[in-house]
C-alpha cells in the first residue's frame, strides 16, 4: 500500500499515522517531497491520540535528513501564510525536533539556519510549540546550546521569523509559573547572571518591559543588567525604546552605580533621576556624551514618531532641563558645551541668563541642536535681531542652523531673494528645511519662485524638503524641456505631478527612470496620446514602482489596460487595477483565490466605502473562498485583508479574534462592526486575552481598535499598561490628539475632589510642561488651581500638543482668558492648536489678525465653520488681502464661507498659487472663481496642463467655454461632468460631450439614471444617443418633442406629426416651488 501511495495510485489517507510510523525505513524514502502536506491534510480533520506523538518520533526518525529537509521545505512554502493547527503542530514537532537534534553538525549555522529558516517557519509560528521542549525535560544548559546556536542566525533571519522563535523562547522560560527560570544563586551552573546572553541572546531585541518583568524580579534583574556580559551584548544591539529605558534604569537606580562607568549607548536612556545629582563639570561631561552618542534624529524600535522628525521623547527633554539647571549664566563655553542637552533652556533662561554678545557667540553651537520647541526658537531668534544680528547673505541666514524654524514669515519676505538662493546651496541649512513649519515653507517657496522664472530651474533648486510646497500652476514646463533627473529626485503631490507628466513621458524613452512621485502624476489625457506598447510599457512600470493612484486614475488605466481586451498577465500591472475588474477577467492570469489575495492587498480606499463595486467584491471573495456561514478563519482572513473592513458585524462576532489583526488596520468601522469588536474583546477569547491581563506591547498591536473601545472595556486595562503605551507607543499610533485624550480620561478620578490649592507634589514646573503625559497628573480641578500664577504662553505650542480632555482644554482657555481678560495678543494667536474649537465670535472679535500666516494656523486644525467664518470675516475686516497665502489657509474646506464681496477681492494672480476646489459651493461662487481662474491660467491655455488647472473650477464654467474644451482631448471623468453648470450642461450636444469624455464617454451609461445627466439625456435625440455606441437610453425618439426642466425634473412628451394646433405654456411659480401646466386649444387631426 505505501509503495501505491508513492505512485500516487492509492490515497495518502489510506494508512493512519502509526501505520506510516511503524512502516519500513526503506519506504519512506520512496515518498515524494509533498507528502508531508498531504499527510497534514489527512491527519487534521481527526483529534491527535495520545500515541500520535510517539508515533511523530518514529515517524520522522525513519526519514532521511536531506530528503526531510526538502519535504520540509515544500510544506513550509504551502503553509507560509496559514496557520497550522496547534494539537498537530505540536505532534509534527515532536518528532521533527527530535530528528532535528540527531542531525550531525545541527548546532553549526548554515545547518540550523536550513532547517530553522526553511523547514520549521511555519511550526515555529505558535509558540506554545516550544512547551515540547519543556515536555521533553530539556535542561537548561541544553536550551541555552539551542539558543545559542539560534543566536549564530539570527541577523540572517526575517523580523518576522525572529519574533516568532523569541515568542517560543519567552515560552520555554516562563511556562512553569517562576519567574527565575534557569537561574539560581545557590546552584552551580545556573548562577551565572549572564542570564540575557544565555537564553535570549540578540532575541533580547523583541522583548518589552513585561517580559524582563516576568524573567525575574527587581533585584536578580538588577543583578543581569550590571553584568559585562550583558552589558557588552547589549550595547551591540537595538532594544524597543521602553525596554532600553527600563535596563538603563535598572543600571542606574541601584546603591553606588556611577555614571561615568554607564556604556556610552545607554546616555540616551537616561530618566531624570538620574542626574538629580550631578556637579556642573560632570553634567557638562555627561552633556557632551549625550552630544556624541545620541546622534540627530535617532531612531528608535518601535518609536517612529508623527512630530517633526528631530522631536525629542520626554525623558530627552527633563534631562536636558535637569542639566540645565546646574547653571545660573551661560557663557559660549558653557552653551558649547551643553550640546544638545541646550534644548533645556527655558525662555527665562534665554531673555535673562544668556547676554546678547554672548547669544551671537553662540548661534553656531545653538544651531546644532535639535529639538527646539517654537517658543524657545522664537525667542533666541527675537533676541538676536533685536541686539542687531543682520542677515545679509547665505552665509549669515545659514549660520542659524535649526533656529531658522525661529523666524517670522515676515522677516523671511524682507530678505533678498538671493540671500535665500546662497542659503538654500548649502547642505547643512537644506537639513533644516525638514522640520520648519507649513507657513516657513511656502514662504521659503514664495521667495524662491520669485526670483527664478523658468520650472526647470525652480526644479533644481528648490531643496526638497519643499518641493511639494511648490504652487502646481509653477510646474507647467510648457515648450521648456523637463530634466528628467532633477524631477525625480523630489517629492511630489499627485497634483503637481499631473502637470508635468505629458512632458515627461514624451521626453524619457525609459519609464523605469522615473520616481514613483512623478509616475503618480499619471493622467488620461497623456496616455490616451501613446501607443497602445508604450502604454503597457509604462503600466507595468508603474507596478513595479507600487505607484499610488486616485480613482479617477485607476478608472482610466484599466480601461486603456483592457483597450484590446484583458492581458493574461494582469500580475505584472499595479495591484490597485483589479478592484475595477472581476475574477473571471483574472482567470487567464490566476485562480479567484489569487485574485482575491492581490485586492485584499490593493489600496481598497479608492472606493467608496459603501459603494457597490466593494459590496460586489466582497460577495464575491466570500463566495470564492467557500465560506457558507459567517465564520472566518485565519487563513481566509489573511487572503481577504483589507476587505475584511467590509465584513458586517455578525462575521466578526462569529469569527471571535481571527480577524482582530486585519480589522486593526482599518481606517474607519460602522456601527455594528464597532459593537461587535467590543463584543469580541470583552470575551477575552483571543490570542491577546482578557482586557485585564493587556500590556502596552498588547495596546500597541491592537492601537488601531482603540478608539473603538467603550469606557466598559477601557476600565478594565491595567492603568500601568495604559500609561506605559501613552508614553512609548502613543506617537506611533494612528489615534488622533482627541483619541488619546479619551485614553487620559480613563486615568484621571472618577470622581474629582473640589481642590482648595494645589498640591504641593502637583506644582507646575517646566519639568511638568515639558511631559507628554502631563494630562494624566491633574483633574480639571487641580489643572486649574495649579495654573495660578503660571504663564502658559512660552509654553503653549508644546504643551497643546499632549492629550488634554476636553474639560481640560476648557480649563486651559479659562486660564488664558483670565490672562488676557481684553483679549489675545498677537503673538498668542498661532499658539491656540486646539482652543480654537473653544472660541466663540465674541473672542475674535477681539483679535488683531493681521496676517494671512496666522490665518492659515488658526485654521489648521479645522475648526467648526462656525469659528472658521468668524475667523475669516475678522481677518478680511481688518482689511486684510485674500493673497495666496490666505487662499490656501481658507483652502477647500471653508472656501464656501466666502460672500460674493470677499470672492471679488481675489486677485487673479493669487488664485494662481492656490490650491481650492470650489465644487461642493453654492454655484454664485462657482461662478465667480471660475471666471478668476480662467483669467489667472490665460497663459497656459494652450498647454496639456491647462484642464488640470481649471477642472477643479469647472462647476462655474458657460456652456462656450466646455465646448472649447471638447476639442482638446481632456478626457473629462464623468464625476466632474455630472458637476457642471445645470444650464452649461444642457446646451452641449452628444458629439460634444463626446470630446469632453473621450475614453471616460462609456461611463455615462452607469449615471444616466441620475441627476443632471438623466435630464441631459432626456433632451437629446435617442439616433444622436445611439451614435455615441455607450447604451445610452431615454433620449427623445424621432417626431416627438422633449420639453425639459432639469430644476424641477418635469418632461413633456408631445406628438407634433398631423397636429394642427399647439398651444403650450409651462409656468413656474419660483417662490412656492411649484410648476402646473396649463394647456388650450390643442387638437389633431
Amino acid at each position: 500500500m505505501l509503495l501505491e501511495i508513492a505512485r500516487g495510485q492509492a490515497s495518502p489517507c489510506s494508512l493512519t499515522f502509526g501505520q506510516y510510523a511503524c512502516a519500513q525505513t526503506a519506504w519512506l524514502q520512496d515518498l515524494q517531497d509533498d507528502f508531508l502536506i498531504s499527510l497534514y491534510s489527512c491527519l487534521t480533520p481527526k483529534p491527535a491520540s495520545a500515541m500520535d506523538p510517539e508515533y511523530s518520533v518514529l515517524f520522522f526518525s525513519k526519514y532521511d535528513a536531506k530528503k526531510l529537509v526538502a519535504a520540509l521545505t515544500m510544506f513550509s512554502q504551502r503553509f507560509f501564510h496559514v496557520a497550522l493547527s496547534l494539537e498537530w503542530n505540536m505532534v509534527f514537532m515532536n518528532g521533527v525536533w527530535e530528528k532535528m537534534l540527531q542531525v550531525p553538525d545541527i548546532d553549526s549555522p548554515p545547518i540550523l539556519s536550513q532547517w530553522v529558516h526553511e523547514g520549521l517557519q511555519p511550526f515555529l509560528v505558535e509558540p506554545k510549540v516550544f512547551a515540547c521542549l519543556h515536555a521533553k525535560n530539556v535542561l537548561c544548559e541544553t536550551f541555552q546550546m539551542i539558543v545559542a546556536a539560534l543566536n549564530g542566525i539570527y541577523s540572517d533571519l526575517p523580523v518576522e521569523e525572529q519574533r516568532n522563535l523569541y515568542a517560543g523562547i519567552k515560552y520555554y522560560l516562563i511556562q512553569d509559573g517562576s519567574n527565575q527560570k534557569c537561574y539560581s544563586a545557590a546552584v552551580p551552573g545556573l548562577n551565572s547572571t549572564a542570564w540575557f546572553e544565555n537564553y535570549l541572546g540578540s532575541f533580547l531585541e523583541h522583548a518589552t518591559v513585561g517580559d524582563l518583568q516576568l524573567f525575574g524580579d527587581e533585584l536578580t534583574l538588577q543583578k543581569f543588567v550590571r553584568d559585562p556580559v550583558n552589558i557588552q551584548m547589549i550595547s551591540n544591539l537595538t532594544l524597543l525604546r521602553e525596554t532600553a529605558v527600563y535596563y538603563t534604569l535598572l543600571l542606574t537606580s541601584g546603591p553606588g552605580f556611577s555614571l561615568s562607568s554607564l556604556p556610552d549607548r545607554f546616555v540616551c536612556y537616561l530618566s531624570p533621576s538620574a542626574v538629580s545629582n550631578l556637579s556642573r563639570d560632570d553634567a557638562l561631561s555627561l552633556a557632551q556624551r549625550i552630544s556624541e552618542n545620541c546622534p540627530l534624529n535617532l531612531k528608535h524600535r518601535g518609536i517612529t514618531r508623527e512630530r517633526a522628525p528631530s522631536s525629542l521623547t520626554t525623558e530627552e527633554l527633563q534631562v536636558a532641563s535637569s542639566l540645565v539647571r546646574k547653571f545660573e549664566h551661560f557663557p559660549p563655553a558653557v552653551l558649547r558645551a551643553l550640546g544638545q542637552a541646550a534644548v533645556g533652556l527655558s525662555i527665562s533662561d534665554i531673555e535673562n541668563s544668556i547676554s546678547d554678545k554672548d547669544l551671537e557667540a553662540s548661534i553656531p553651537a545653538l544651531g546644532e541642536v535639535r529639538g527646539w520647541n517654537a517658543e524657545q526658537s522664537s525667542a533666541i531668534i527675537n533676541k538676536l535681531l533685536s541686539s542687531g544680528y543682520q542677515i545679509r547673505d547665505g552665509q549669515s541666514l545659514a549660520k542659524l542652523g535649526s533656529l531658522v524654524a525661529g523666524l517670522n514669515s515676515s522677516t523671511l519676505r524682507s530678505l533678498p531673494p538671493e540671500v535665500i538662493l546662497e542659503a538654500i546651496k548649502l547642505p547643512e541649512f537644506v537639513q533644516q528645511m525638514v522640520t520648519l513649519p507649513s507657513v516657513l515653507k511656502m514662504t521659503f517657496v514664495e521667495k524662491i519662485s520669485s526670483s527664478v522664472g523658468h520650472p526647470a530651474d525652480l526644479v533644481k533648486y528648490i531643496p526638497d524638503a519643499l518641493a511639494s510646497y511648490i504652487p502646481k500652476s509653477l510646474l507647467v514646463f510648457g515648450e521648456e524641456k523637463p530634466n528628467i533627473q532633477d524631477l525625480s529626485s523630489k517629492m511630489w503631490t499627485r497634483e503637481q505631478a499631473a502637470m508635468f507628466f505629458s512632458d515627461v513621458i514624451k521626453t524619457e524613452p525609459d519609464f523605469s527612470r522615473l520616481s514613483q512621485s512623478v509616475l503618480q502624476g499619471f493622467t488620461c489625457a497623456a496616455a490616451n496620446e501613446m501607443e497602445a506598447e508604450r502604454f503597457q510599457e509604462l503600466a507595468k512600470v508603474m507596478k513595479k514602482k507600487n505607484v499610488k493612484l486616485g480613482e479617477d486614475q485607476l478608472s482610466c488605466l484599466v480601461k486603456m489596460v483592457t483597450l484590446h481586451g484583458i492581458p493574461q498577465d494582469l500580475d505584472n500591472y499595479p495591484k490597485d487595477l483589479l478592484l475595477f475588474l472581476s475574477p473571471s477577467d483574472y482567470a487567464a492570469t490566476g485562480s479567484c483565490r489569487q485574485y482575491f489575495a492581490n485586492v485584499g492587498k490593493a489600496n481598497l480606499d479608492v472606493l467608496q466605502r459603501e459603494s457597490s463595486q466593494r459590496k460586489q467584491l466582497l460577495l464575491e471573495a466570500l463566495a470564492c473562498l467557500k465560506i457558507p456561514g459567517t465564520q472566518v478563519n485565519e487563513e481566509n482572513a489573511e487572503i481577504l485583508g483589507h476587505l475584511v473592513c467590509d465584513l458586517g458585524g455578525e462575521y466578526i462576532r462569529s469569527s471571535g479574534g481571527n480577524l482582530l489583526k486585519q480589522l486593526s488596520q482599518c481606517k474607519s468601522f460602522l456601527p455594528d462592526q464597532e459593537e461587535a469588536i467590543r463584543s469580541v474583546v470583552s470575551s477575552g477569547n483571543t490570542t491577546f486575552g482578557p482586557p485585564v491581563v493587556w500590556s502596552a506591547f498588547t495596546l500597541n498591536e491592537l492601537s488601531g481598535l482603540i478608539p473603538v473601545f467603550d469606557h466598559s472595556i477601557l476600565q478594565k486595562i491595567p492603568k500601568n499598561a495604559l500609561t506605559l503605551w501613552l508614553k512609548n507607543y502613543a506617537h506611533n499610533s494612528p489615534l488622533s490628539r482627541e483619541q488619546l485624550a479619551t485614553i487620559v480620561e480613563e486615568l484621571l478620578p472618577t470622581r474629582h475632589k473640589r481642590a482648595d490649592g494645589c498640591p504641593p507634589d502637583k506644582q507646575i514646573t517646566e519639568m511638568v510642561l515639558n511631559d507628554d503625559l502631563m494630562p494624566v497628573y491633574y483633574t480639571p480641578e487641580e489643572l486649574h488651581t495649579c495654573l495660578k500664577n503660571v504663564s502658559l504662553e512660552n509654553h503653549l505650542s508644546q504643551t497643546l500638543t499632549y492629550p488634554f480632555s476636553v474639560e481640560q482644554l476648557g480649563v486651559l482657555k479659562r486660564n488664558l482668558d483670565e490672562t488676557y481678560p481684553d483679549g489675545y495678543p498677537e503673538s498668542l494667536l498661532p499658539k491656540l492648536g486646539p482652543l480654537i474649537f473653544f472660541v466663540t465670535p465674541e473672542d475674535v472679535s477681539k483679535w488683531k489678525i493681521i496676517s494671512a500666516d496666522t490665518l492659515a494656523v488658526l485654521l489648521k486644525d479645522q475648526p467648526p465653520d462656525d469659528q472658521a467664518s468668524a475667523v475669516i470675516k475678522r481677518y478680511v475686516g481688518l482689511g486684510n488681502a485674500l493673497n495666496a497665502t490666505a487662499l490656501n489657509a481658507i483652502g477647500t474646506r471653508y472656501v464656501c464661507l466666502l460672500n460674493a464681496t470677499e470672492l471679488n477681492m481675489i486677485d487673479s494672480n493669487s488664485l494662481k498659487l492656490a490650491s481650492l476646489n470650489p465644487s461642493a459651493c453654492p454655484q454664485l461662487t462657482q461662478n465667480i472663481l471660475y471666471a478668476k481662474a480662467k483669467q489667472a491660467f490665460s497663459d497656459q491655455k494652450y498647454l496639456p496642463a491647462y484642464y488640470d488647472l481649471v477642472e477643479p473650477y469647472l462647476g462655474g464654467a458657460p456652456g462656450v467655454d466646455l465646448r472649447a474644451l471638447s476639442k482638446g482631448n481632456v478626457n473629462m471623468n464623468v464625476s466632474t461632468f455630472a458637476k457642471l453648470r445645470g444650464d452649461s450642461l444642457l446646451s452641449l450636444t452628444p458629439s460634444e460631450v463626446q470630446g469632453l469624455l473621450g475614453i471616460n464617454l462609456r461611463d455615462l451609461q452607469k449615471w444616466q439614471n441620475k441627476s443632471p445627466i438623466q435630464e441631459w439625456i432626456q433632451k437629446q435625440k435617442q439616433s444622436e444617443l445611439d451614435k455615441l455606441h455607450v447604451g445610452l437610453t431615454g433620449g427623445t425618439q424621432e417626431g416627438y418633442m422633449n420639453i425639459v426642466m432639469p430644476k424641477f425634473q418635469c418632461m413633456c412628451y408631445v406628438r407634433t406629426s398631423n397636429c394642427c394646433a399647439l398651444n403650450t405654456y409651462f409656468w413656474v411659480t419660483a417662490r412656492r416651488k411649484t410648476a402646473l401646466w396649463k394647456q388650450s386649444a390643442f387638437s389633431c387631426l
